[in-house]
């Protein structure tokens, strides 16, 4: 399974992604945009996750997206968005147009030099260049024992404690958001068919990992009876001016 297709795979799982993938906590919208901005620009924006985040950090925000399905389930949750075709080397946006420029779960699919020259374009001089992971915090044992149930190989690619970055950007600054988000079981299970190294495996492999997952669910101490999973996360965030 090559790159590009993992790349690409989300958009088989829209329903999944949108039930079951975390939202982002308001304190990492309001550190990468202090004050208000006029048009906030979410690159890779797949069903509004961190979209959503935005809207109060701006009077405009559009949502780039480059997976027909993932842009129709964002037009469908976000009506008032405007969501276009992209990507991250390639934004159609004017030139200078955007205050802020963010990537959420999506800049470890761009090309970090392209990328930055592309994003360089469309921001003003001093607009934000905000890139936002949200990682599973694997301190828990039960969380651990998730981390060794899911093969995650474009781990090797999410560089989300220090990404490259091509220029003009340079420098940064880094912030983490630790935070629960609670989710019911069905949601879980839906954040863990979502992922794309688990959307391209066979049905048969697939099946099976999920099945552990569930076994994990009702033998942790953590998540045994609960009607509610109490996910751990935490949020990666780094910031860059343009200059």
């Amino acid at each position: 399974m090559t790159f590009e297709q993992h790349a690409h795979s989300f958009g088989a799982a829209a329903d999944a992604y949108e039930r079951g993938r975390p939202g982002y906590p308001t304190a990492v919208a309001e550190w990468l945009a202090p004050e208000p901005v006029a048009l906030a620009v979410d690159v890779g924006a797949g069903t509004g996750k961190f979209t959503r985040t935005l809207l109060p950090r701006a009077s405009a925000v559009t949502a780039v997206e480059p997976d027909t399905a993932m842009r129709a389930r964002l037009a469908d949750a976000l009506p008032s968005v405007p969501v276009v075709d992209g990507a991250g080397e390639a934004i159609p946006l004017a030139d200078g147009t955007a205050d802020l420029v963010t990537f959420a779960q999506s800049w470890h699919w761009v090309d970090p030099t392209a990328g930055a020259v592309e994003v360089a374009r469309v921001l003003r001089p001093g607009g934000v260049l905000g890139l936002v992971w949200n990682i599973r915090d694997e301190s828990l044992p039960w969380s651990a024992r998730l981390g060794e149930l899911l093969t995650r190989p474009e781990s090797r690619i999410t560089q989300y404690d220090h990404p490259l970055v091509g220029e003009p950007f340079d420098g940064g600054e880094y912030r983490t958001f630790p935070w629960v988000h609670e989710q019911s079981r069905s949601d879980f299970l839906d954040m863990v068919a979502s992922r794309s190294y688990v959307i391209v495996m066979a049905a048969d492999a697939r099946d099976r990992l999920l099945r552990a997952v569930e076994e994990l669910l009702d033998t942790s101490p953590e998540t045994a009876g609960r009607s509610t999973v109490p996910v751990p996360y935490v949020t990666h965030v780094h910031r860059y001016v343009r200059p």
